[in-house]
């Protein structure tokens, strides 16, 4: 998933066009962006939009995200949606690889009293909206064979030290955040799952925006959650690799191939190793994931 667009679960309207929008995945939100005395009515109107959404063809996969453990409202998010049938949940405010486990033992639950089938949603979990969670991101392998990626945020956390910013006034982020989000990278690749890159909150500056798509591409991530529909074009060509970049990944693995046992091998004066081969097979997977 390159896009992962972030709609209010209380708005139909929203949500309804949230399925043109092009993103790979939509987040459907039961979290921040609802008020404490509108949650009940955004589980109902975010489960009536999946159990219909969901048969729509070629449609983006459905996440929700749900309220974190500490909130005591977790249950009752996932007595709703699960009803639903979404592709995943969204588990924020994550501490580390046991909390996911809870998650995936809440999940299990509600699969087999509505009668899904076992460990057919997903979890992508936000790693360091915590300071807590900073210090455990390296636990959240084989914590769920649902867990299909990690990803981070700034503003939870940024509240919970207490700082006043986040970002600089480029709007770089500080050290702190870049601690988080190489941690949240680290974090993923030890667990094997998708790194998705967190929100660009500034979304009218498009030169922002898509310098920190290619940054995070850069750095190893994969994709990158959205806060509006106009983000989702430039998150998409940024993260999707060019013609040029599978055609090199091609000859790579291909030389590799036909030099089967060696270490390394030569391209147009050039010098490949394992490494090498391994970051080709990575992005030809992400190829044949994306359906191309």
């Amino acid at each position: 998933m390159r896009s992962l667009l972030f709609i209010p679960g209380d708005s139909p309207r929203k949500l309804e066009k949230g399925i043109g929008s092009g993103a790979d995945a939509l987040l459907l939100d039961l979290e921040d962006s609802i008020a404490p005395e509108t949650k009940a009515q955004a589980r109902a109107t975010t489960t009536a939009f999946l159990k219909e959404a969901r048969t729509a063809k070629d449609r983006p996969r459905l996440y929700v995200r749900i309220n974190g453990l500490a909130t005591g409202l977790t249950d009752d998010d996932l007595d709703a949606v699960v009803t639903g049938h979404p592709d995943g949940i969204m588990f924020p405010k994550a501490e580390g690889g046991a909390a996911v486990t809870h998650c995936d033992a809440k999940i299990t639950a509600r699969e087999a009293i509505h009668g899904l089938p076992d460990g057919g949603l997903d979890i992508i979990a936000i790693a360091t909206e915590t300071a807590p969670a900073l210090f455990l991101a390296g636990t959240y392998k084989g914590s769920s064979k649902r867990l299909k990626g990690l990803t981070w945020g700034a503003e939870d956390l940024s509240v919970e030290l207490g700082a006043e910013a986040n970002r600089d006034r480029d709007g770089n982020f500080l050290d702190p955040y870049r601690l988080a989000r190489s941690l949240c990278l680290a974090g993923a690749a030890a667990a094997q799952v998708q790194a998705i890159d967190t929100v660009y909150i500034d979304f009218r500056n498009e030169a922002g925006f898509r310098r920190e798509c290619e940054e995070a591409r850069r750095d190893g991530f994969t994709g990158k959650m959205l806060i509006h529909p106009a983000q989702v074009a430039i998150c998409n060509e940024v993260f999707t690799p060019t013609a040029e970049a599978i055609k090199k990944a091609e000859s790579v693995v291909a030389a590799f191939a036909a030099n089967p046992g060696a270490g390394t091998v030569g391209i147009g004066g050039v010098m490949f190793d394992r490494p090498h081969l391994e970051r080709a097979n990575q992005l030809l997977a992400r190829v044949k994931g994306a359906g191309r």
